[in-house]
């Protein structure tokens, strides 16, 4: 089984490759295949040729499976369970350079050899197995159940935002050189936030915020390590800056 990746530096960036998201674009987002987008400007953010996506906006709400219900139109099946034996919990060698995380309810829509995330939880949760042949391997909780999961999914059918200083504080405390990755969506970000500041200064450090956004543009919201900006059919695609 593949590596789950840990990961997180802050910062604003627009970094990304410039096939089409559903063309299996490269993986590493730093591969010298980028594009200065002509709306850049003096700020001399990188992007992808204008290629926006149909229907996404940056108030929308974050787009990883509901817990309950269903995500991009795609109806939730029998509930898999937490299949989380097996797991490699060996961490990645730091990357240079901003890469992308392919996420999907079907893991077999992504393509292989890509760091991907698939759920450890809920009705669209995985084994093992389901995810090999790829990269890296990053773990979504999305019922506050599994602090051994990479990451905690916080949006509306999913985990509420007063459950997640829990699941960071069970993650720390059990591996307090580890990461505590937090998804949500750009509007429900900031009540978050205040959610976990209640923590120890120690653990607010070694969280990294994977925030929604969906432009159809590749970027990095500022004070986040990754953001999610792009919805597809078949899979969503996040840009995450190196140490993610």
């Amino acid at each position: 089984m593949t590596a789950t990746t840990v990961i997180g530096v802050s910062a604003g960036v627009a970094l990304a490759s410039t096939p089409g998201p559903e063309a299996g674009g490269a993986d590493e987002a730093g591969s010298g295949r980028t594009a200065l987008h002509p709306s850049a400007g003096a700020s001399g953010q990188l992007a992808s040729a204008p290629n926006r996506a149909q229907g996404q906006s940056e108030g929308a709400q974050s787009g990883h499976a509901q817990s309950g219900g269903t995500q991009h139109g795609k109806s939730a099946g029998t509930d898999a369970g937490r299949r989380t034996a097996g797991r490699d919990s060996a961490r990645q060698p730091a990357r240079q350079w901003p890469y992308l995380i392919y996420d999907s309810v079907n893991p077999s829509a992504v393509p292989a050899n890509r760091v991907l995330a698939a759920y450890a939880t809920g009705p669209f949760a995985v084994s093992p197995a389901q995810v090999a042949g790829h990269k890296a391997v990053l773990w979504i909780d999305v019922v506050g159940t599994d602090p051994a999961a990479s990451a905690v999914d916080v949006e509306p059918g999913d985990v509420t935002p007063n459950v997640v200083p829990s699941w960071v504080s069970r993650k720390l405390t059990a591996d307090p050189s580890g990461l505590a990755i937090i998804y949500t969506s750009r509007a429900e970000w900031p009540v978050v936030q205040s959610a976990v500041s209640t923590l120890p200064a120690w653990m607010i450090a070694r969280i990294r915020w994977w925030i929604a956004d969906p432009t159809g543009y590749p970027h990095v919201l500022p004070g986040a390590s990754a953001t999610q900006w792009y919805w597809g059919s078949a899979y969503d695609i996040s840009t995450a800056l190196p140490g993610f």
